[in-house]
């Protein structure tokens, strides 16, 4: 079954197996790794379920990043400085323009403080975008004005890594290819297998189907893979609930995308 925890052992096996080299997004500048997957976990909800994913990933030496909204329940001390501890990192998943109501100069003054309220919890050096599909604002505008390495931030993987280079695999709509149910979590930049010598990545809608292509050597030699930890659970009845959520949010950013494509 998928999304459960035993399929992410599954996953992360399959890509040991497969010889990548496991980096979290502050290390990515800085790499000379050939072939390397970054972990990234956007921590919408829930970060108990956080807490679960990184002990997991600590289990198999593996260190990723995990980036917590700054809303109530998901600064937990306890949880973000036991993830901390465990070796990962942790990143600021910045939702300010969007809470400010397109205010740039409200904006910068929360995220500054909400970074700064992180960072007495946890070293943080990178920042990734929250993409508030229901506001009317793009958090990533937030940079047309200002400067986020000006608050000690080195990455922002939107602005920061090369998608025609590494491939974007994200879990948005519960399903590995569901950009069509993605408001903002979209990249750009076609990316080819061996930069041309062999056909695209295939298409991969579920965690077995990436397993399935890791094995036949048809992924590219550098990947990010974004997970939602509040969709991965071995509990049925936390699992069928997150199912149920995850279709009826798909139908209503659906309609949304329809109402904004109308409105332009």
């Amino acid at each position: 079954m998928d999304y459960t925890l035993k399929t992410h052992r599954h996953l992360l096996t399959g890509l040991k197996n497969a010889g990548y080299r496991f980096i979290h997004l502050g290390k990515y500048l800085e790499s000379s790794a050939r072939k390397m997957v970054i972990l990234r976990h956007d921590v919408d909800a829930k970060p108990g379920s956080a807490i679960r994913m990184a002990a997991i990933e600590s289990e198999y030496g593996v260190y990723s990043s995990y980036y917590f909204r700054a809303r109530k329940g998901n600064f937990e001390r306890n949880v973000i400085f036991e993830i901390a501890k465990d070796g990962h990192e942790i990143g600021y998943h910045y939702e300010d323009l969007a809470t400010c109501n397109g205010d740039h100069k409200a904006a910068i003054k929360s995220f500054e403080r909400n970074l700064k309220a992180l960072r007495k919890i946890a070293p943080v050096s990178t920042i990734c975008m929250h993409g508030s599909p229901l506001a009317r604002y793009d958090n990533r505008d937030l940079w047309k004005h200002y400067d986020y390495r000006d608050f000690g931030i080195i990455a922002e993987p939107y602005f920061d890594i090369d998608f025609s280079k590494v491939l974007y695999l994200t879990d948005t709509g519960r399903r590995w290819d569901g950009h069509r149910f993605a408001v903002r979590d979209t990249v750009s930049g076609e990316h080819n297998h061996k930069a041309g010598t062999a056909p695209r990545a295939p298409v991969c809608r579920t965690t077995f189907d990436i397993i399935r292509a890791l094995e036949a050597n048809q992924l590219p030699d550098q990947i990010m893979l974004t997970f939602h930890p509040q969709r991965w659970t071995n509990n049925p009845l936390l699992w069928t609930q997150e199912l149920i959520l995850q279709n009826v949010k798909n139908v209503a950013k659906l309609a949304l995308k329809k109402v904004r494509r109308g409105s332009r």
